[in-house]
């Protein structure tokens, strides 16, 4: 009998160890919900003045709390927006500008350019059969310090009143057509600074002039300078971004 009851108390004693937290309620109690957005702000986006539209959008970032400056979060951000909203042009709806957060002024998110790109479906539609299709690049230099790698892209055309159904150009052909590319994108590029480049991008004057000079290599149709990566930048200068953004609190 003594053994039984010293084995059932051992029993007991196991069991009341092992659910200690039958108890007790659960760990730590309920966290407090608290909505992650009433801890952030809304600043606006500013782009350039070579641009029709001034106010790109919005964006948020969380308050300045501690060491964690908001401001801080937001410079180096980049925005990709169509060229059509900036210009209010429905017909510029197929190239992507991207634009980088380079300061921070109150409310006011001011960026500067820091790329261009086409849309898919407009480089997809670009290419058919019975043409040769020609790209180039080149890297660049500004005279403001920004170096950056332009692509461009250009298709054969049938001469007037041609009969043969293809129009494809020799290799040769084709070599001197890449090499005057690249001869007009490095002195267009390197003789203005990045606000004048842009402004020569948005109308697509430098898609003309190659089309322009190469009219007797062969002729070509659907030239453009189809992508811009800014490969370095200078060090921030406060100064050369105000030129950039003239007076933007009007807007």
């Amino acid at each position: 009998r003594q053994l039984v009851s010293s084995v059932a108390k051992s029993i007991v004693r196991m069991a009341v160890g092992k659910n200690k937290r039958i108890s007790k309620g659960k760990k730590g109690g309920k966290k407090k919900i608290v909505d992650p957005f009433s801890k952030k702000d809304w600043y606006d986006v500013k782009a350039p003045s070579m641009f029709a539209v001034r106010n790109v959008g919005k964006t948020l970032v969380t308050r300045t709390q501690g060491t964690k400056i908001a401001s801080e979060g937001l410079k180096g951000r980049v925005f990709e927006v169509s060229l059509a909203d900036l210009q209010k042009n429905e017909e510029d709806a197929y190239r992507k500008m991207r634009l980088r957060v380079e300061d921070v002024q109150g409310r006011n998110c001011l960026t500067n350019f820091w790329g261009m790109d086409f849309t898919t479906d407009k480089l997809r539609s670009m290419v058919r059969k019975w043409q040769t299709l020609i790209e180039a690049h080149v890297d660049v230099k500004t005279t403001d310090g920004f170096t950056l790698r332009m692509f461009c892209i250009a298709f054969t055309k049938k001469r007037q009143g041609q009969i043969k159904r293809t129009a494809y150009a020799q290799s040769s052909q084709i070599r001197a057509i890449r090499k005057k590319m690249v001869e007009i994108m490095a002195r267009e590029a390197s003789s203005c600074d990045l606000k004048d480049l842009v402004a020569k991008f948005i109308p697509e004057a430098i898609g003309k002039d190659i089309e322009k000079a190469c009219q007797g290599i062969y002729p070509l149709q659907n030239v453009a300078i189809r992508k811009v990566k800014v490969l370095k930048s200078p060090k921030f200068d406060l100064t050369k971004l105000m030129e950039v953004h003239g007076d933007y609190s009007e807007d």
